[in-house]
């Protein structure tokens, strides 16, 4: 690579992730001269050390489910065990795959990629290893790293996920801390492996972020594949030997496993970055910006997981496209946070998008609100595949629809229908007038929009 010390670029972007070279991307496509720079691997945390693989993993877990179960469905199968170096090289072959593609995208768009540490010096520049690029804009995205708590220490038989995703076998037993998305899609990888899990969880609830029916159905469902859990219980202490790790909860409560997975969320990757030093505004080391992803400093935008609200890729994706559509002047509509779809990955899937009822019973009133759910017991496919779940509808009485949840095996790949219902702000009895396939799960959605105009066929009213 030429060296390019010095140079001015229209957009200097700090984060190879998803929101970075989302923005890079879109940035040259628009005509504009754009740098990228990035200390590890193009794709950041979701290509290498997240979505995909985790989601490869799930893949996997899904199939040894399906052997296990095949004499349900007539067909006489025999698990033999997880090849866990087969499942890894499988994982692997998908992330590289997708790695040369996105290589192959940045130098099509003849975007120039400065490999090494960045830091924020002037308003204007970033400096990576001494050198210095300025840009007319910046965009920082240098994303989120796996957080612990205080006196926790990672190492030995305590993992994150990055380190969970490398383990050579299936682990005989596993305390998991934390039952958000992450924890729960690996519980529910590690219980179709074959191991003992646990689930630790302050909170409440499993997923406590969703609406409150769908957190009781996945409970429902963990428990009754024998995935442990306890709720509402802080965390004490963990100590650890050559035999495995042993967790203490500040109710007395003690337990043993051969791993502990430490999955508590998600920090933002900001600290000694020259944010501060610049007069970026932090809190709790996420950038605050205005609802155009400006920074208030210079022509500096900041997007993905080091923007407070969702930490997704979807989100930062679609935050790198918008801020390089606002540089070009485009002048493109701001992303509204609740209109983000939110997927679990785990068996049962559970996805949503919008508001939960509490949360639209708070903004519009008890009173201005109407819920329906639509049990999958009613729709043709789900039978067929012999899942169980519900779709909930949240709508604004005599108005638009502004949340879907649903719960069961595969509804992630129907929350695209879900985001479209929310954002367009569709009324109940225009998704009812549309006409679903059938059998699909889709069309689950379609029964639920018609009994909520009601119009109920394979519901009570």
């Amino acid at each position: 690579m030429a060296d390019t010390t010095g140079s001015a670029f229209d957009i200097v972007v700090l984060g190879g992730g998803s929101g970075g070279y989302a923005a890079a991307l879109r940035g040259a496509q628009l005509g504009l001269n754009v740098a990228l720079v990035e200390e590890s691997k193009l794709g950041g945390t979701c290509l290498h050390w997240g979505c995909i693989p985790t989601k490869a993993f799930l893949h996997a877990a899904q199939l040894a489910d399906d052997a296990r179960e095949g004499a349900h469905f007539g067909v006489h199968t025999e698990l033999k065990g997880i090849d866990m170096a087969g499942v890894q090289q499988y994982k692997d072959s998908v992330i590289g795959r997708l790695y040369k593609g996105l290589q192959g995208l940045i130098k099509s768009r003849k975007i120039t990629v400065i490999e090494g540490h960045g830091r924020l010096v002037a308003k204007d520049t970033v400096e990576v290893d001494g050198q210095r690029y300025t840009g007319q804009h910046i965009v920082v995205a240098t994303g989120s790293y796996a957080r612990s708590l205080p006196g926790l220490e990672i190492g030995g038989r305590i993992l994150t996920s990055t380190e969970a995703l490398d383990l050579t076998e299936v682990p005989k037993s596993v305390i998991v801390l934390g039952g958000g998305v992450i924890g729960s899609e690996f519980a529910s990888v590690w219980k179709s492996f074959g191991a003992d899990v646990t689930i630790i969880e302050a909170l409440p609830h499993l997923v406590a972020n969703e609406d409150e029916a769908l957190s009781k159905a996945f409970e429902r469902a963990f428990r009754k594949r024998g995935i442990k859990f306890n709720l509402g219980v802080r965390f004490a202490g963990v100590t650890q030997d050559e035999n495995g790790v042993h967790v203490s909860l500040e109710d007395g409560k003690t337990f043993d496993a051969e791993y502990l997975l430490v999955a508590v969320g998600r920090g933002p990757r900001t600290a000694d970055l020259g944010y501060e030093e610049q007069g970026l505004t932090l809190d709790r080391g996420f950038v605050i910006t205005n609802e155009r992803l400006h920074t208030g400093v210079g022509n500096v935008y900041a997007v993905g997981d080091i923007v407070p609200g969702l930490q997704l890729a979807h989100r930062g994706f679609a935050q790198g496209i918008f801020v390089a559509e606002e540089i070009a002047g485009l002048g493109p509509q701001p992303i509204v946070e609740s209109g983000i779809p939110r997927v679990t990955y785990s068996e049962p899937e559970v996805a949503s998008v919008g508001l939960t009822e509490a949360k639209a019973k708070e903004v519009h009133g008890a009173d201005a609100v109407e819920v329906l759910e639509y049990n999958l017991g009613g729709n043709g496919k789900s039978q067929i595949l012999g899942t169980a779940g519900f779709v909930k509808l949240v709508r604004q009485k005599d108005g638009p629809v502004i949340g879907v949840h649903m719960i069961g095996a595969r509804v992630g790949e129907l929350i695209g229908e879900g985001q479209l219902i929310v954002n367009w702000e569709a009324y109940p009895e225009d998704v009812a007038a549309l006409v679903h396939a059938h059998p699909t799960q889709n069309e689950a959605l379609g029964e639920a929009h018609l009994a909520l105009a009601g119009k109920p066929l394979h519901a009570h009213n």
